[in-house]
């Protein structure tokens, strides 16, 4: 009886041993799995400091501490043009207020396109890029696509005159131009349709020289591209022939004068010159 007892204990205690020793493999390898996972964590995200606007800002706008304030921002998404310091965006005490260019909405970055020098105001002159020049043509209802044109947006001119030849034609002269101001006005957010007298291209010098010949000597129309429209036609023009289909005149046929006469027994039919016809008085 004793024996069988030693047997059960000894058994007992083997098996209690064999199961704290899986225990402790199963913890040591959860152990080694934490560690790992650990090692393998993603480093922190980097971000820094990006002012965008508390609230909307429109057109001509001059721009407070109370419009804008500051965010952390992904490092490798942040805007390269955004402000970071809001000493850097309103300058020292007292400094005259920057002026909006274009309508921002809350929590857009403040970026430096979109907004005037420290104390200049929003007007034409923000809005034209280095190098680049301001033209106004006249337009109608006709030449101004009716009305639709904004500022912002992007055309084609046409330009109608005597051709080389004498006749009327039509030449694309410039694709592509950015409109900046329609009458006097270059906010971008007006998009309610209004009948203009005049609209302002965003052109180089040497395409002022150009439409300045061409509203001379003709008249400029312009034509609306779509909004992701980036094709380039190239230049070309269109006479009356090419509208109303013409074909070149019918060739005149020319008018042979004869006389007949008789030698001897043959009749001979000789070209003689022709004469005009006497008119009656």
């Amino acid at each position: 009886m004793r024996l069988v007892f030693m047997l059960v204990l000894i058994l007992g205690l083997g098996l209690a041993g064999f199961a704290v020793m899986k225990v402790m493999q199963q913890f040591q390898g959860y152990q080694a799995q934490i560690q790992r996972m650990e090692n393998e964590r993603v480093a922190p995200i980097e971000t820094v400091t990006v002012i965008i606007a508390a609230r909307e800002v429109r057109f001509g706008q001059q721009l407070t501490r109370a419009d804008v304030s500051e965010t952390q921002w992904p490092k490798s998404s942040a805007p390269a043009n955004a402000f970071n310091d809001m000493a850097v965006l309103f300058g020292p005490e007292g400094s005259a207020p920057r002026s909006v260019t274009r309508v921002m909405e809350p929590g857009e970055p403040i970026l430096v396109s979109k907004v005037t020098n420290i104390g200049e105001p929003a007007d034409l002159r923000s809005t034209l890029e280095d190098g680049m020049r301001a033209f106004t043509i006249n337009v109608d209802a006709v030449s101004g696509v009716g009305g639709f044109l904004q500022p912002g947006d992007r055309v084609d001119v046409y330009w109608s005159g005597t051709g080389a030849n004498g006749e009327t034609v039509t030449r694309l002269i410039e694709e592509d131009l950015v409109l900046i101001a329609i009458d006097q006005t270059a906010d971008q957010d007006v998009n309610r349709p209004q009948l203009a007298r005049t609209a302002t291209l965003q052109v180089s010098p040497t395409i002022v020289a150009k439409m300045v010949q061409a509203q001379a000597t003709g008249r400029l129309t312009l034509s609306l591209r779509g909004l992701e429209d980036s094709s380039i036609v190239g230049t070309f023009e269109v006479d009356r022939s090419t509208v109303v289909g013409e074909s070149a005149p019918a060739p005149i046929e020319e008018i042979i004068c004869t006389r007949k006469i008789r030698r001897g027994v043959e009749v001979v039919e000789e070209v003689i010159p022709c004469e005009e016809p006497v008119r009656s008085q």
